[in-house]
């Protein structure tokens, strides 16, 4: 599957069938190669920030916000070709939806307050200096909306 297929797709679906393509194409562009808690920490970024409505007011338009996420990010001819990872990548991505749904206090957050996120070996974005709230594989996630907390610990 090409991602501007993907794309199109999610442009002509209904809003939640669409919320959850999108979901599941960034899922798998951005950390297929991650372990499944990786997974759900960058699911649980793009759902946070549909939430305060500053990167858009939907899934897709979130994750299609020019220079946010790897759906801007790679050429639209991309392919998405590793179908076990894509079948991972729409599991999560629909387990997040649900989870996601819960009131806030029933949520399982892996990545409380989360709204960015980088791999740091990679890319070196100017907010890097912000709160770090987990390193999870080779992804590390940022709170950059709230006052500093003490870090995650499992």
């Amino acid at each position: 599957m090409k991602l501007a297929w993907l794309l199109w797709m999610a442009s002509v679906l209904p809003p939640q069938a669409s919320d959850s393509l999108c979901l599941s194409t960034t899922l798998y562009l951005e950390a297929r190669d991650q372990p499944l808690l990786g997974q759900q920490a960058v699911a649980e970024v793009a759902l946070r920030r549909k939430d305060t409505g500053l990167w858009g007011d939907s899934v897709c338009s979130v994750v299609t916000a020019r220079k946010q996420f790897a759906p801007t990010l790679v050429s639209p001819s991309t392919d998405l070709d590793n179908t076990e990872a894509w079948s991972r990548a729409v599991t999560v991505a629909l387990d997040a939806e649900r989870n996601w749904a819960l009131p806030r206090g029933k949520r399982r957050e892996v990545v409380p307050g989360a709204t960015h996120f980088a791999a740091l070996d990679i890319a070196q974005p100017s907010w890097r200096t912000g709160y770090q709230v987990r390193t999870i594989g080779d992804h590390t996630f940022f709170d950059l909306m709230d006052t500093p907390r003490p870090p995650y610990r499992d």
